[in-house]
């Protein structure tokens, strides 16, 4: 099995430093429209009634990371495909994991309270996991396999820091700022940046789709499986864990959606920074793992929530 996967590695996506360029400012275009939407109030309403919010942040911030560094143990795939899984829990969560929320009939308050969390901690998060829990993967497979890695994966946290940084730091703060200090000009141009900076990045995604199709479509069957069990173990964590700690029904459902929605185009752009990880480095693995989850949780997701919908939400 791990053979056939492991053609994965030598699989070269068509990524020119331009397109990258358009990912990124999409990006930050996406990010800056989520940040319009936080207000303070977000934040006082978790001071008074937190534990729905940090039950929501424990799951998709400390508790994906961990079961997906167990996932891949038991699973164990390439490294390059067991990292690329480890990249995307590393991630915050998506922005249209609130709008996902809405139709599931959750909370939606909840909902956009633990991605303006989830983003803001992102900063320092997202590079701390990849590094925790991709260094101790490196250490256990050079321990366990009969091949250890033919070139070690050295991650640099710093660069990968500032990178997260310069894509989530910089843009929220500034829509922060803005809104915090202009409200009417916030009011008039959030809507029309929120729905155009989706757009734009929907369609740097189709385009990035569109000119590695043929690579998609012949690999897609090799990753389909990893995907689609991580993807469920993180909803399954999210609902089961709220529950654990008396969660109301549509915090419970709004958790599993968080845990389950992640900002893959975030893993993309980490993935084809060259300072990151050099373009010698073969992590087609990684790509395709990262491309896949951004098309299958939105799947998952419409899907869970129209279940959702027909059912009733019990206090």
């Amino acid at each position: 099995m791990e053979n056939s996967l492991a053609v994965l590695d030598h699989v070269r996506l068509n990524f020119s430093p331009s397109g990258l360029f358009f990912l990124n400012i999409a990006l930050a275009f996406v990010m800056f429209g989520v940040a319009l939407d936080i207000k303070v109030d977000h934040f006082t309403n978790l001071i008074k009634r937190p534990k729905s919010a940090i039950v929501g942040f424990t799951s998709q911030t400390f508790l994906l990371p961990a079961f997906t560094f167990l996932l891949v143990i038991f699973l164990n795939p390439t490294p390059t495909i067991a990292l690329g899984m480890i990249m995307v829990a590393a991630c915050p969560g998506g922005n249209i994991s609130n709008f996902i929320s809405s139709l599931a009939k959750g909370n939606v308050a909840l909902a956009v309270s633990l991605t303006a969390i989830s983003t803001l901690a992102a900063i320092f998060f997202t590079p701390f996991n990849f590094a925790f829990w991709g260094n101790m993967y490196i250490h256990f497979y050079n321990a366990h396999s009969a091949a250890s890695l033919v070139r070690p994966l050295e991650i640099d946290n710093y660069q990968m820091f500032e990178t997260v940084f310069i894509l989530l730091g910089i843009p929220v703060i500034t829509g922060l700022f803005i809104a915090r200090k202009f409200p009417v000009f916030t009011d008039k141009i959030k809507k029309p940046i929120k729905t155009g900076s989706l757009v734009f990045f929907v369609l740097m995604v189709i385009t990035m789709l569109a000119a590695n199709f043929s690579q998609f479509m012949t690999y897609i069957h090799l990753v389909f499986f990893f995907v689609l069990l991580q993807n469920g173990i993180a909803m399954t964590t999210g609902y089961f864990f709220s529950s654990l700690f008396k969660c109301s029904q549509q915090d419970k459902r709004t958790i599993a959606i968080e845990t389950g929605i992640h900002n893959s185009g975030l893993a993309l752009a980490l993935l084809f920074n060259p300072k990151i990880f050099p373009p010698e480095m073969e992590l087609g693995g990684m790509a395709v793992i990262a491309a896949w989850w951004g098309i299958w949780h939105i799947i998952s997701g419409l899907t869970l929530s129209w279940y959702w919908s027909r059912r009733p939400v019990i206090a």
